[in-house]
């Protein structure tokens, strides 16, 4: 049986390097696991009065999709140090209404990746700090930072970097044995 991953892109790009990245990870991923992307973009900001009046239907069928997840996969970018703001008010969204997180207790994984050699250092730990308060138990290793993301694919969109190819394929690997051990069937 396949255990089902909500894939979160922290892009909300079409062509970003993230959303390729998150596809890569997609194809990388061993029959155990059954990922796909939930989409955040149309999310509106978290507003408490909105939930009041009832919670948007964006909201509602994010944390539906998030909820029949057996566990996440992050995926994101590098914005100031940190996680884009589209991926932080969707971590919001999914939190609420208090006390029924769609996050609590799902196994996770993160993914990060920057311009330069430090590989989204910055919104790794920034977003591992958030999942360590939404009960998120996340994977500690192996740690993906990918870096010099502007390199990874080529102009159809396929990666074309063999070590980062082997490094997604042992890390999709270690995760599918994460979720076993943290959620098992």
């Amino acid at each position: 049986m396949s255990r089902l991953v909500a894939v979160i892109v922290g892009s909300l790009r079409k062509e970003s390097v993230t959303r390729k990245m998150a596809h890569a990870l997609i194809a990388a991923s061993p029959p155990s696991l059954a990922p796909s992307i939930v989409e955040i973009g149309a999310l509106q900001m978290y507003n408490q009065d909105l939930e009041d009046a009832g919670a948007p239907p964006e909201w509602q069928a994010f944390r539906r999709a998030v909820s029949a997840a057996d566990a996440v996969l992050f995926v994101t970018p590098e914005y100031n140090r940190s996680i884009p703001g589209a991926l932080k008010n969707a971590l919001d969204v999914g939190s609420r209404p208090s006390g029924k997180s769609a996050w609590a207790g799902k196994p996770g994984a993160v993914v990060s990746l920057g311009f330069g050699m430090l590989g989204g250092f910055g919104a790794n730990h920034h977003l591992r700090q958030s999942l360590v308060y939404l009960n998120v138990p996340v994977m500690q290793a192996p740690e993906a930072y990918i870096s010099n993301m502007a390199t990874l694919f080529d102009d159809a969109g396929a990666l074309k970097v063999d070590s980062t190819r082997e490094f997604i394929t042992k890390f999709m690997a270690s995760f599918a044995a994460w979720v076993g051990t943290i959620a098992p069937a």
